[in-house]
C-alpha cells in the first residue's frame, strides 16, 4: 500500500477568537496545515433591529438604521433614505446631494484606514495600526464637526440632509486633505504598495479569483481587488456622482497587475483614499447654494409619507461594497410596513471562505480581515423544518420561552417560574 495518509482536522476560530474582530465562527477542516473546507457560522450578534423598525416611525427609523453599524452609520441610513425617496416619489435638492457625497466619502476614508490598520495587526506590524488610526482621527474629528458625533452623525433626512456644509467646515476639510495628501498617503502607500515585508505576507494570501468574485457576488474592495469593475456610484450614476467623475479602483491601476489576494484589496482601499479625497474636494467646488431638505417640517414629511404606498429600493456604495435598503409601504400607516437589508458582508464571507480553500491556516486571521467583515450589518435568524422545509416565525413571547428553556437545560438547579418582563412583554407575564 503506498500514498499519504490524510489526518483531517476540524478547528473552530471564533465566535470569540483574538483574531476576529467580531463574533462570528469559521470550522476549518484543515489537513496539516492546509485548509481543505471552510464552514460559515453566523447568528452571534442579532438585536433584532428589523422587528423594532417595524414598531417605528419613518423618521425614528433614520436612527436605527445608521446602528446598524458604526462604522458605515451614514451609509446604512443614506440606502433607507433613497429607498424611502424612491417609494413616495420625494425628488432630493442638488445641494443636499453634494453633502451627501462630502459626509459619505469622508466615511470612506475613516473606514479605510480603520481597515489597513487592522490588517497590520493582524499581521503583527502594530506600527501601521499607528499609524493609520492616529490619522484617521482627523477625519472623525471632521464628522463630529459636521453632525455632532464620531459615529452615529445623522446627516441624513428622508428627502436631503439634516445638517448643512458651512465655511468652518469647509476649511477644516481641505487643512485634513492638505495633511493627508503631505504626511500620511505617502507613508500610507509606501506600506502597503511597496514594504517587502507586508508585501511577502499579504502576496498570494486569501486569493479570490476573478471568476469566484463574480459567482459569490462579491462586494466593494474584495470584488474590485479581484479585478471586478463593480461600484454603484459608477455603474447606476448615483446622485451627483457623475458630476465628479467617480470610477472603480482596481489594483492594475497601481501595480499593473491583479491577483485578486489580500494584498491587492488593501491596494484598493489605499486608492480609494486617494479618490475620496478628490470627490471631496470637487464636490466642496461645484456644491451650489439652495435648500438641504425638500420637506422643512418632519411632521409634514411623515404626514406625506403615511399616505404613500408601494416599493422602494436604495442602493450605495458603502466602504465594504454595495448596500441595498429593500421598503414596503402600506397606505394609513407611520412607518413601512416591511424594512429589510442586504449588506456586503454577507456575500463577501462566503467568497472569502471559499478562497481560503487550498491555504495555509496561518491565513485565516489576515484573509478574513481583508474584506472588513461586519456582523452587525450581517447576521439575521430564521428557522426552518429541516423535514418539512417550512420556515417559522418567533415571537418576542417564544424567544424568551426558549432562552428560558435553554438556561434551566444549561442550569437545572434554577427552580420555580420566573417573571418575564420584556419589549411588549406586559409585566407579571408568566411563561
Amino acid at each position: 500500500m503506498t500514498g499519504r495518509i490524510e489526518y483531517w482536522v476540524k478547528v473552530p476560530v471564533g465566535p470569540i477568537h483574538p483574531a476576529l474582530e467580531e463574533p462570528e465562527k469559521f470550522i476549518i477542516t484543515i489537513d496539516g496545515e492546509r485548509i481543505i473546507n471552510v464552514d460559515v457560522k453566523l447568528g452571534y450578534n442579532l438585536r433584532g433591529i428589523e422587528w423594532i423598525a417595524m414598531r417605528r416611525n419613518y423618521i425614528q427609523i433614520l436612527y436605527l438604521a445608521e446602528r446598524m453599524c458604526g462604522i458605515c452609520s451614514f451609509s446604512h441610513n443614506h440606502t433607507y433614505s433613497r429607498a424611502v425617496e424612491e417609494m413616495a416619489g420625494i425628488q432630493v435638492p442638488e445641494r443636499a446631494e453634494y453633502i451627501r457625497v462630502i459626509v459619505g466619502e469622508l466615511e470612506r476614508i475613516h473606514s479605510h484606514l480603520l481597515n489597513l490598520g487592522v490588517v497590520g495587526h493582524a499581521i503583527g506590524y502594530d506600527t501601521v495600526l499607528h499609524l493609520s488610526w492616529l490619522a484617521r482621527e482627523r477625519v472623525m474629528d471632521i464628522l463630529e464637526a459636521i453632525g455632532g458625533n464620531r459615529v452615529n452623525y445623522a446627516v441624513n433626512m428622508i428627502g436631503g440632509v439634516r445638517r448643512d456644509i458651512e465655511d468652518r467646515h469647509v476649511r477644516a476639510i481641505m487643512d485634513m486633505i492638505k495633511y493627508y495628501r503631505e504626511e500620511v498617503m505617502p507613508n500610507i502607500e509606501e506600506i502597503f504598495l511597496y514594504d517587502p515585508t507586508v508585501e511577502a505576507r499579504l502576496r498570494d494570501s486569501g486569493v479570490i479569483p476573478r471568476r469566484i468574485a463574480v459567482d459569490y457576488s462579491a462586494q466593494g474592495p474584495t470584488a474590485r481587488g479581484s479585478g471586478v469593475k463593480k461600484d454603484v456610484r459608477y455603474n447606476e450614476k448615483l446622485g451627483v456622482y457623475p458630476d465628479l467623475g467617480v470610477k472603480p479602483v482596481t489594483p492594475k491601476e497601481f501595480t499593473g497587475i491583479i491577483k485578486g489576494d489580500v494584498f491587492d484589496r488593501m491596494v484598493v482601499r489605499v486608492g480609494e483614499i486617494w479618490q475620496s479625497m478628490e470627490l471631496i474636494e470637487r464636490a466642496v467646488d461645484q456644491m451650489p447654494e439652495g435648500k438641504i431638505k425638500t420637506v422643512p417640517k418632519d411632521n409634514a414629511l411623515l404626514f406625506q409619507l403615511k399616505k404613500a404606498e408601494g416599493e422602494g429600493i436604495g442602493r450605495y456604495e458603502a466602504p465594504r461594497g454595495e448596500l441595498i435598503h429593500y421598503v414596503k409601504a402600506e397606505k394609513g400607516r407611520d412607518g413601512p410596513a416591511r424594512w429589510k437589508m442586504r449588506e456586503p458582508t454577507f456575500p463577501n464571507l462566503f467568497a472569502i471562505a471559499r478562497a481560503l480553500v487550498g491555504e495555509q491556516v496561518a491565513d485565516v486571521p489576515v484573509a478574513i480581515a481583508s474584506i472588513d467583515p461586519c456582523l452587525s450589518c450581517t447576521d439575521r435568524v430564521a428557522v426552518i423544518d429541516a423535514n418539512t422545509g417550512r420556515k417559522t416565525i418567533l415571537t418576542e413571547k417564544d424567544l424568551l420561552k426558549l432562552s428560558i428553556e435553554k438556561t434551566r437545560e444549561i442550569n437545572p438547579g434554577i427552580r420555580g417560574k420566573p417573571e418575564v418582563v420584556g419589549i411588549g412583554c406586559p409585566r407579571g407575564d408568566v411563561l
